[in-house]
């Protein structure tokens, strides 16, 4: 199994923007996530993990499909600056899961990240 570090970037989310989307037979471990208000105002963003996995090999555990979920809800970003996500945490993701990004106004986003092949 292989180990790639990687970073992800997208400019100037306005509305929802699929960011990364794992690819088949992969593992991605979230490493980080920067959003950056490239406004004069405050913005609000929205992360959202969108997963349908399911079938796990033990059915006691998470035998229905996963659901999406918001990792945060309309984060408020003052104007120049940055959110740090899931500072000193991880978030695994598995194949076909998808990591989106909304915000009110401009917003650049980082994402680092290590994919698991």
């Amino acid at each position: 199994m292989a180990n790639t570090f990687k970073v992800v970037t997208v400019a100037g989310i306005t509305s929802v923007s699929s960011v990364y989307t794992v690819g088949g037979s992969t593992t991605t471990v979230i490493l980080g996530l920067i959003l950056g208000n490239t406004t004069t105002s405050q913005v609000t963003a929205t992360v959202t993990l969108s997963s349908n996995t399911a079938s796990r090999t033990d059915s006691s555990i998470n035998s229905g499909a996963n659901a999406d979920v918001e990792l945060v809800t309309n984060a408020p970003i003052p104007a120049g600056s940055s959110l740090e996500m899931l500072a000193g945490n991880k978030v695994v993701l598995e194949t076909t899961d998808i990591l989106k990004v909304s915000a009110s106004g401009a917003t650049d986003v980082c994402l680092s990240i290590m994919e698991i092949t």
